[in-house]
């Protein structure tokens, strides 16, 4: 915040940061409520985190825009923590993902995680928003089922299954409260959707004393004070438990909170501190929970709202949370009257809007290995656990990414194409004479020169990184080569790197050349390409007296000059 103010700030710079900031807190006040009870926990927690953590993203974070609370992101996760291993055992898992995050801010890491595949991110989303749609059924219809299996599939089954028990007013409440929400979206944009139809549910129950379930019935309210800070009791036995659930809710906050700064750099053409922003997340998060909070992250929605409301600054962000601190001091009791049909309303438009079918459908359209990745990761986030899915998609992706970076790599020797003209060469070669036979392939060099393999000498390519995900192919060379060659020419001009695998796969190489006597010799070594070997000893391995800067000085080494052999072979 403070590298944002001093760009300079003025009172009509505040005056829309405090219209813009009241605008977002009054849409984040049922958000914040609904997400928490989603998540298995009190609404006040809910409300709790989008005071904590909404501050402290705007003030820490790298973003000037972005707003930051409770999230339907971590909905599933968070409650499958809370089943498991209650509140506590969130607590834990949070703060482990807060030190995670700002381990990644510290090491800069924030660059990389945007490179996590679009259908990983689109998959494991979709699946997310399955997950809450069908977590939000029984209250919005009022089915009263106090125990719904975790298990999408046996929860399905049990919601079709009790659909008989759906309370006629809680489902008239709940579908007007859904029907109010999109009106305000399509004919009243400038009225918050998710406000209108929470508070005209709150009205209808109030006026007309429906038996419904509220706030109030089931959870007795919001408390009226503060969040007080609360020590954790740390249990180190729990924490092995909860790793792998903790990475997830840091990898989640983490791609969240940076696509959150992208969308409001393009709406701006403001640029964020991806490094900032993990940091900012790690502290909103480690102190969310010392007050009463669950995980948060950079919020999408609200983040857009700010910016179409008029904010210029992270004060806007700091605002909202201090209009949910009015709201928590002095209009709490209010909340008692919220249905949680309306909630639930609320919450399934958003899964609608996380959903995003349409671009789930376009990249059914997508290649093959992507189309896996992304079913892949969706049926995992449904079917199995968010947790496994995240981990999958991530590894599927990375394998096919290997895969195609090492099909862009080529090893080859240098060939004539069929049915090009080599006349005009051999003539040039053969001294003018073009009935003149010198037995062998003929490639151009660039410029129109020719060059002569020597007899017994091979001349291999290798076009791109010399990187693990070839090591296999180049160390096949030695099998599919014809006859005994006496020498091999590696020509590593377009290689500009070389990994450790790389490097283990030319040593061995070189090992079942000298076992067959064959002289190995490379050109056009690059200076990165160097180094490496060098690190490595490979360089000693090699020789300096094989390492050349030209092709020709490396087949005159090899065995002599094109123009003293006839009989042999003619190459780039």
């Amino acid at each position: 915040m403070i590298e944002a103010l001093r760009c300079g700030y003025n009172a009509h710079d505040a005056l829309k940061d405090l219209g813009a900031g009241v605008t977002v807190g009054v849409v984040a006040l049922p958000l914040a409520m609904a997400f928490a009870i989603a998540s298995h926990v009190t609404p006040e927690r809910g409300l709790f985190t989008a005071i904590v953590a909404g501050f402290l993203i705007s003030l820490l974070g790298g973003s000037r825009f972005a707003v930051g609370g409770p999230t339907g992101a971590f909905v599933v996760i968070i409650a499958g923590i809370v089943d498991r291993h209650g509140y506590e055992g969130l607590v834990l898992t949070t703060l482990m993902a807060g030190v995670i995050l700002l381990i990644m801010g510290a090491a800069k890491l924030g660059k990389l995680i945007k490179f996590i595949p679009y259908p990983v991110i689109t998959g494991f989303t979709s699946g997310i928003a399955v997950l809450i749609f069908s977590s939000q059924i029984s209250d919005f219809l009022g089915l009263g089922l106090k125990k719904v299996p975790a298990e999408f599939g046996p929860k399905i089954a049990v919601l079709f299954e009790s659909m008989h028990l759906t309370d006629a007013p809680t489902a008239i409440i709940g579908f007007g409260s859904l029907l109010a929400i999109l009106a305000a979206r399509r004919f009243f944009p400038k009225i918050p959707g998710p406000v209108f139809g929470v508070t005209l549910g709150a009205v209808l129950v109030s006026a007309m004393d429906l038996p419904v379930e509220t706030i109030g019935t089931r959870f007795g309210g919001i408390p009226e004070t503060l969040p007080a800070f609360t020590p954790v009791a740390l249990d180190w036995s729990s924490l092995k438990a909860l790793l792998p659930d903790a990475l997830t809710i840091a990898l989640l906050a983490g791609i969240e909170s940076l696509l959150c700064c992208v969308v409001a750099d393009g709406m701006t053409g403001d640029r964020h501190d991806s490094s900032m922003e993990l940091l900012g997340q790690g502290t909103a998060n480690i102190a969310s929970v010392f007050f009463g909070g669950i995980p948060a992250t950079g919020a999408v929605a609200r983040t857009v709202t700010s910016i179409k409301s008029g904010a210029v600054s992270p004060v806007a962000g700091c605002i909202h949370a201090m209009v949910l601190v009015a709201f928590v001091l002095f209009a709490a009791p209010l909340a008692s009257a919220i249905p949680l049909s309306s909630l639930a309303a609320v919450l399934l438009v958003v899964a609608f809007d996380m959903s995003e079918y349409r671009k789930f459908g376009r990249l059914l359209r997508a290649p093959r290995s992507d189309v896996a990745v992304l079913l892949s990761t969706f049926a995992l986030t449904v079917f199995v656990d968010l947790t496994v899915a995240v981990y999958v998609g991530v590894l599927l992706a990375s394998l096919l990414f290997m895969r195609r970076m090492s099909e862009m790599t080529d090893i080859c020797a240098c060939r004539l194409q069929d049915g090009e003209d080599t006349s005009l060469a051999v003539a040039d070669l053969a001294g003018g004479g073009t009935d003149v036979d010198l037995g062998g392939d003929l490639c151009p060099l660039p410029g129109g020169k020719w060059r002569v393999i020597p007899e017994g000498v091979q001349v291999y390519e290798i076009d791109g990184p010399f990187f693990f995900g070839i090591a296999d192919r180049f160390q096949d060379i030695l099998d599919v080569v014809s006859g005994s060659p006496k020498a091999f020419v590696l020509d590593v001009t377009h290689t500009p790197t070389i990994d450790s695998t790389g490097v283990n796969a030319l040593e061995n190489f070189l090992k079942k050349c000298r076992r067959r006597g064959i002289r190995v010799l490379f050109v056009g070594m690059r200076p990165h390409f160097i180094r490496t070997l060098h690190r490595f000893g490979t360089d000693d391995a090699i020789g300096s007296e094989n390492i050349f800067a030209s092709l020709s000085d490396a087949l005159a080494a090899a065995g002599g000059s094109a123009q003293r052999n006839a009989a042999g072979h003619y190459v780039t």
